[in-house]
């Protein structure tokens, strides 16, 4: 679809939440088509996981982008789709990709929400695909345990902090579920979960470095629970880590149900969101160093580093196999 102003920011780069609210429904259209596709009972495809996804490019207003999927392997009860993500200049006819990503989704029964039914397997051109495949899965269900259990912080506000510090940018959005926020099931989509969370983590971005910022990447979206149709969510971001050049911050989105539930809060996502800062013609400016105050910021700083310095060598291992190639 088309890009209009309502999907960009002030400086006419469309919103990463926009971007990954558009993956997820072309991930959710194609894994419930695939899990209806045999006899059995109707289910709803429903997202547990975004891996890892970098914004090769930004999108602007006023060009196209077309979202393809792929189903890539299959469990006995979760799909993973890839997703691409290529924008088109219809004036020009240039075209780039801007994103690529992975999803997993299990499927749920229509009858019983609480009940995954089977998927129904896909063939593959070679026995390898297959292995790498249950490779990626073991991988990212081990990652989601992992995550769910660090799941306890929570927080809190800060009474006149300093500017550059965790306290000062931090943010939260209260939002309250209705029917459109809801798939037939009545939960929540994820890709109007990501879209709040990209909203909050750009404003976390923005308070700290005062210029425009953009996504730039997003480490793994784990959905550890539902999110039912009445909840009132809390969105809230802070920023855990900074380069040079970039801003780690950590989102986790907590579902207070509201109606007729006598269940207490609980942790339902959590993710980290990469930004950088750009300047009015497009270039990345330096970020303002994070003023860390408390041990828990000081260990949250080195966790960031940590995974900015593995992104990092990841990325020149894979730029050094291209050149050998």
């Amino acid at each position: 679809r088309i890009m209009r102003p309502d999907d960009a920011n002030i400086a006419g780069n469309v919103h990463g939440g926009t971007i990954l609210k558009m993956i997820e429904e072309a991930g959710a259209i194609i894994s419930t088509r695939h899990c209806n596709s045999q006899a059995g009972e109707p289910c709803v495809a429903a997202l547990a996981r975004v891996e890892r996804t970098d914004f090769l490019s930004p999108v602007c207003i006023g060009e196209v982008a077309n979202v393809s999927a792929e189903i890539t392997y299959t469990s006995r009860h979760s799909v993973e789709v890839q997703v691409n993500v290529m924008s088109e200049n219809i004036l020009t006819g240039a075209k780039k990709v801007t994103n690529k990503a992975t999803l997993w989704y299990v499927p749920l029964s229509l009858k019983n929400v609480n009940k995954v039914v089977e998927v129904p397997p896909i063939q593959y051109a070679r026995k390898e695909q297959e292995d790498e495949g249950k490779k990626r899965y073991e991988e990212q269900k081990l990652d989601r345990l992992e995550t769910k259990q660090r799941n306890g912080d929570v927080i809190l506000p800060v009474i006149n902090p300093e500017p550059h510090t965790v306290g000062y940018s931090q943010s939260s959005l209260i939002h309250l579920v209705g029917p459109s926020d809801c798939t037939l099931l009545g939960f929540v989509h994820g890709g109007v979960t990501m879209k709040l969370m990209d909203e909050v983590a750009g404003i976390v971005a923005a308070r700290h470095c005062k210029t425009n910022i953009v996504t730039a990447s997003v480490d793994a979206i784990n959905f550890h629970e539902k999110i039912k149709k009445g909840c009132v969510i809390t969105v809230s971001g802070r920023m855990t880590f900074t380069s040079n050049k970039s801003m780690e911050i950590e989102v986790f989105v907590d579902a207070d149900p509201f109606v007729d539930e006598p269940r207490e809060r609980y942790r339902a996502v959590s993710a980290f969101f990469t930004y950088v800062s750009l300047s009015k013609e497009g270039k990345p400016l330096p970020v303002p160093q994070l003023l860390t105050e408390t041990e828990d910021e000081k260990r949250r700083f080195e966790e960031g580093k940590g995974r900015y310095l593995q992104t990092k060598a990841k990325r020149q291992a894979q730029m050094q196999q291209q050149a050998a190639q």
